[in-house]
């Protein structure tokens, strides 16, 4: 069984690439009750498409697309976040609901991570690490992110579906 991950960004794709891509997402599915937690697959990388802060992502893993996530800047106070810019916002992340039990949620959060770092030193923005806010109710959201090396750093009642853990990744070692 392969365990690996690539984070394919939508943005870096040429039209062509983009649309196959796009259709994969399109068959992405949720689990029972994860409609909740998180939106409709193609709705997310389609928004992350049309605003520059966002970065969307497709995760693939044996040459199939197996689910979806977003990286932004700027907009770190969404997850409870003390400020919009010494961080990245995980946001609209997704495992296909055929794909999950298999350790792909850790890895790919974590490859998440390291695309930020990367797009940071990229372009000298400053950011320190990742966040995300996850419901209190989302076990196994909240397990695949500690797994992934998230720390949790307290409560967000802000959020649309209930309480909130926000939870953060620093690119250096915690």
């Amino acid at each position: 069984m392969d365990r690996s991950v690539w984070l394919i960004s939508l943005q870096d794709l040429d039209d062509d690439a983009r649309a196959i891509h796009l259709e994969a997402v399109a068959g992405l599915e949720t689990g029972p009750g994860q409609d909740r937690f998180v939106g409709d697959p193609l709705r997310m990388a389609l928004a992350g498409l049309a605003e520059e802060s966002r970065r969307p992502y497709v995760i693939e893993s044996a040459g199939l697309a197996v689910g979806v996530l977003t990286l932004q800047a700027g907009a770190a106070r969404l997850a409870g976040w003390p400020d919009d810019h010494s961080a990245w916002l995980l946001r609209g992340f997704l495992i296909d609901r055929r794909e999950q039990g298999r350790g792909l949620g850790p890895l790919a959060a974590a490859a998440a991570v390291s695309a930020a770092e990367k797009l940071t030193a990229r372009h000298h923005t400053g950011e320190a690490g990742v966040v995300l806010s996850v419901n209190e109710a989302n076990a196994a959201g909240l397990s695949a992110y500690h797994r992934a090396g998230f720390v949790d750093r307290g409560r967000y009642t802000g959020g649309q579906a209930g309480p909130q853990r926000i939870m953060f990744r620093s690119f250096r070692p915690q």
